[in-house]
């Protein structure tokens, strides 16, 4: 502790302002608290007048210093400024006092002539010889602790070596020496990317015994890069590697390598690699590389002349003159597209390991991972959960588990339940629900028509995608939603599927336009989507008999740069048909929506008239209405499963959220016990059990009148509150 406060910057700049006001102090308080300063004629008039009674003569430079003492009853009061007490007082009487008087000036020989008149005793003292140097040290010192301050902030913090954040160490390397004692992640931690992990473990394998490798002839890979979309847990496998290899493991980040000093980039690869082979074999690895591999060469794309710098003193470090026996260089990217081809070279990075989104497999397994530390109730299939959540990547997978947590918590649950999983699937997708945002009739019923459009369509044509979900429950900036997944993991797309999907997006408006005969905004949404997956039809996959199979687009490298100022590789005649045969598309699957609409008109009314009703449907719900018209034996929308919007119109509509602490949890406490109590409701209740319980209930809430005023007086205020958040388009 005491040595951390000698090291602190804090700790000697007081040292040195404290230094510099104890000089001033020496320096400036000699006088004491009963003298005072006065002119050298008050001087020489106080001894004409005969009130001197003794004083002192002590040479200094260019003047005289004279100290003195008045006689008895001659006292004069003290000057403001030049007298310090400890009480104060304008009107203090002082015997003593100070003055100074010029060298070689007529003063000199009067005051002598005068003092040997009256009899006034004095005295002469030698010039001190050390008022030279004391001046100097005066004068130099305080430059002297000021450079030593700012070089010990410079220097002093970089006394541990590599990675020290002192200015004067700018040039080493700040990558993080990991201590595999210490590193608790290993391969069993890391599920669903099984093919990954068996390319990783060759190469532990080959640190802890590469004489099985070498008596082959075989050569370790020099690099492994690995790429993949974010979330998918390539971090976390650099990690568990670190942890299995059991020798050093350097980590660091692109982004610490460029600062703002010139040439520190190359400063640090070459320091980096100097550790790493001091503690061979050793492991490095490069975070997000992109941010120091980007392609050189000018363009919007292209780095300036200190990252290209950087980026070549990499490329020499992993394979230049010298080679790096026992050097295994790690690094990750989402932007692969975007790395200088000379380091993705066989020598540099020879192996490339793709870190892709898990499939329905390795969904289950990292979902397995994350339950672990989580009261997972037994009713919950996780299988079932991982064929609902396809595209979800690795830390998609953890934030469902973790919302659906904390969705558990809200409920003062001890266990994580199905609707919580559901809920929390609805979150991650589409965001919070919008409950207190207020909608009318109308509008209301047009979400309703919308959602139920778009179902219709997916049930209808439910080849590829199923209906898993519609809801008229506002979230984010959706007015409603259906949602629509895949039946299994799919890696091609078919003609006819990517029509069906585009029938399928434009059946809301197609909806809109038979019922109400009107168009509203909330479709753009859908024509957006459907006008990109057309698009990409004609121009990208060739799915066009107009135009052939030929691919007009590609995917777009403008932050390349490569794409600025190029005409696109088709004359005008075909931009035109290519605009022709997307709009010729987009025509065809709006006639198709409503001809299922249209035919399919009881059923779609239906579904739309039980989503005003219960606001939210499942896929049971949705099928058993689609092939029966009537709601499942089974289903639970009556216990307030999801959550619910409110009307203007409401006459049940639960108490606004309160603005304090107490009044949230107050509210939600109360919200769970309405829920709680119409759990206890069921289909087979007699109406003598019903007046029962609803006497019980009445009971219990005139028991927490008293308890629970405050709190309701509070709600109603809110509850008027509540009601000033406006519409944004409610359809999407």
């Amino acid at each position: 502790m005491k040595k951390g406060l000698v090291k602190s910057g804090f700790f000697w700049l007081f040292a040195f302002v404290a230094f510099i006001g104890i000089m001033f102090w020496i320096n400036g308080g000699t006088g004491t608290a009963e003298s005072t300063s006065i002119s050298s004629t008050e001087f020489v008039e106080y001894l004409e007048d005969n009130r001197v009674e003794k004083f002192s003569i002590r040479p200094n430079n260019n003047i005289y210093e004279i100290e003195g003492k008045l006689r008895q009853g001659a006292e004069i009061e003290a000057k403001d400024d030049s007298t310090f007490s400890i009480i104060g007082g304008s009107d203090q009487k002082v015997s003593e006092f100070t003055s100074a008087i010029i060298r070689n000036d007529a003063v000199v020989d009067e005051v002598y002539q005068l003092a040997r008149q009256n009899g006034v005793k004095n005295e002469t003292h030698e010039e001190p010889t050390s008022g030279l140097w004391s001046s100097i040290i005066l004068t130099f010192l305080p430059i002297i602790i000021l450079v030593g301050f700012f070089y010990f902030m410079m220097m002093g913090r970089g006394q541990g070596g590599g990675g020290g954040r002192g200015v004067m160490n700018f040039g080493k390397s700040k990558a993080k020496k990991n201590d595999p004692e210490k590193s608790k992640v290993r391969f069993s931690h890391v599920a669903g990317a099984d093919e990954e992990k068996a390319e990783l473990v060759e190469i532990v394998e080959f640190l802890k015994d590469p004489r099985r490798f070498s008596e082959l002839g075989a050569r370790i890979p020099a690099g492994v890069l690995l790429e993949g979309p974010p979330g998918t847990g390539k971090t976390l496998l650099a990690k568990a590697v670190a942890g299995e290899a059991g020798v050093p493991f350097y980590s660091i980040s692109g982004s610490e390598f460029v600062e703002m000093f010139v040439g520190v980039g190359a400063s640090r690869v070459r320091d980096l690699f100097e550790n790493a082979k001091k503690n061979s074999p050793a492991i490095i690895f490069i975070d997000e590389i992109d941010a120091v591999g980007r392609q050189r060469g000018a363009g919007m794309g292209g780095g300036h002349d200190e990252r290209e710098q950087t980026l070549n003193q990499l490329l020499v470090e992993m394979d230049g003159f010298e080679g790096n026996e026992g050097i295994i260089v790690m690094a990750a990217t989402n932007r692969q597209d975007i790395l200088d081809p000379a380091l993705l070279r066989p020598g540099r990075f020879d192996r490339r390991i793709l870190v892709g989104r898990p499939d329905v497999k390795g969904r289950e397994a990292i979902l397995r991972v994350h339950a672990k530390n989580k009261p997972i109730s037994d009713k919950i299939d996780l299988k079932l959960i991982a064929k609902q959540t396809p595209g979800f990547s690795g830390a998609d997978l953890e934030n469902l588990l973790n919302e659906a947590a904390l969705v558990a918590a809200r409920r003062r649950s001890k266990l994580v339940e199905a609707q919580d999983l559901d809920e929390a699937h609805d979150r991650v997708i589409a965001g919070p629900a919008k409950k207190d945002r207020v909608i009318s009739d109308r509008e209301r019923k047009m979400v309703a028509y919308h959602e139920a459009g778009h179902t219709i369509c997916g049930l209808v044509l439910s080849d590829a995608r199923t209906v898993h979900k519609v809801t008229i429950v506002p979230r984010g900036r959706a007015g409603g939603y259906a949602i629509m997944l895949p039946k299994e993991d799919r890696f091609l797309m078919t003609k006819k599927e990517l029509f069906d999907q585009i029938v399928g997006l434009l059946g809301g408006r197609v909806a809109e336009e038979i019922v109400f005969d009107s168009q509203s905004s909330g479709a753009s949404n859908d024509f957006q989507q459907a006008t990109q997956i057309a698009r990409a039809m004609v121009t990208q996959y060739g799915m066009s008999d107009v135009l052939g199979p030929v691919q007009y687009e590609g995917e777009s490298k403008v932050f390349m740069g490569r794409d600025l100022g190029q005409n696109p590789s088709y004359s005008q005649d075909y931009a035109e048909k290519i605009d022709q045969e997307v709009l010729r598309i987009l025509n065809e699957a709006h006639a198709k929506a409503r001809e299922i609409i249209e035919e399919h008109k009881d059923t779609h009314k239906l579904i739309a008239e039980k989503l005003l009703e219960v606001e939210t449907l499942d896929a049971n719900e949705i099928k058993s209405l689609f092939e029966t018209g009537e709601m499942p034996q089974d289903s639970d929308n009556a216990k307030a499963k999801y959550p619910s919007e409110k009307t203007d119109d409401s006459d049940e509509a639960e108490d606004g959220i309160g603005t304090s602490y107490d009044e949230i949890v107050a509210n939600q406490e109360k919200v769970e016990q309405k829920k709680n109590k119409s759990d206890r409701f069921t289909d087979n209740d007699s109406v003598e059990d019903l007046k029962q319980i609803d006497e019980n209930d009445k009971s219990e809430d005139t028991d927490e009148t008293d308890q629970s005023s405050e709190a309701k007086a509070s709600d109603t205020d809110d509850k008027d509150d509540s009601n000033d958040d406006g519409v944004q388009n409610p359809l999407n």
